[in-house]
């Protein structure tokens, strides 16, 4: 499925050198060609913690059966 701007995506994979893991939440703010997004994850409080570039295949849409959930946003690099 082809992402549009301001769709709601979930990562497939971490991110550790942006402190991101799989099942994150983010927004796709800009399509890139035929195969890449920048998408911009918030912590809950609605501060930027990330924006990045990815592959499309790295994110999917949300599922009915997903459940949110918090935990602290931690940065390995």
């Amino acid at each position: 499925m082809r992402h549009q701007v301001m769709d709601i995506v979930v990562l497939d994979r971490d991110v550790p050198e942006h402190g991101l893991r799989a099942g994150d939440l983010g927004a796709v703010v800009e399509v890139y060609g035929s195969d890449g997004l920048e998408v911009e994850f918030v912590t809950a409080s609605g501060a930027t913690a990330a924006v990045i570039t990815i592959k499309e295949g790295d994110m999917r849409s949300v599922a009915a059966g997903d459940l949110l959930s918090v935990r602290r946003l931690g940065r390995s690099a």
